[in-house]
């Protein structure tokens, strides 16, 4: 089974992957509590009371979620302000509904760049840092198509001014990131798997 990997240095990011428990419940209810506000906020939607509540479930919730998906989503929190910015890396087979969907994106979103990724080759990564919708948070998208599948990161911030501060740590997760296929002791590959460089 394919699952993703990815460096993130431990100074500036807490992982949500794996931190069942207390372990890192304070940075997954902020980030989550940033989330659910930012919906909020592109919606129109009021903020209601107890949303406090609900995000401290979901803070509960996100790493059994998570688990569950065996290592096709991998989520991380910025560690010295987890409000601020949440990056996700999501591993998806490349269906023709998915092909579909991504080709009838708005427009806005044929504004890519190339960007290099040694282990799944060239993608393209689109930065927000100032969305058309001012209810829209700042984002950045990163897209690898392997073929089979497709290889998406997504990074949420919260602070239109401090997000060309923080994309460049994005992009050090993202040039990281690989997909691992788990064999079985004396199991051959079917696929010659050739370096993408």
């Amino acid at each position: 089974m394919s699952r993703l990997q990815a460096d993130a240095p431990a100074d500036l990011w807490v992982p949500v992957t794996g931190s069942l428990g207390f372990r890192g419940r304070r940075h997954r209810k902020a980030a989550i509590g940033m989330l659910l506000s930012q919906a909020t906020k592109a919606t129109g939607v009021a903020p209601r009371p107890g949303g406090g509540a609900f995000a401290w479930i979901l803070s509960q919730a996100a790493p059994l979620l998570i688990l569950r998906a065996g290592g096709r989503v991998l989520v991380w929190v910025w560690k010295s302000d987890p409000e601020l910015l949440v990056v996700m890396a999501q591993l998806q087979e490349a269906t023709p509904q998915m092909r579909a969907a991504r080709a009838m994106m708005p427009m806005e979103y044929d504004d890519t760049e190339s960007f290099r990724n040694p282990h799944l080759g060239v993608g393209e990564k689109l930065a927000m840092p100032l969305p058309t919708d001012p209810k829209t948070p700042p984002f950045a998208t990163y897209t690898w198509d392997t073929g089979s599948h497709f290889v998406t990161v997504t990074a949420v911030c919260a602070d239109r001014e401090r997000f060309g501060t923080v994309i460049g740590a994005v992009d050090d997760i993202a040039r990281t990131l690989r997909v691992v296929d788990d064999l079985q002791v004396g199991e051959a590959p079917t696929v010659l798997r050739i370096d993408p460089a």
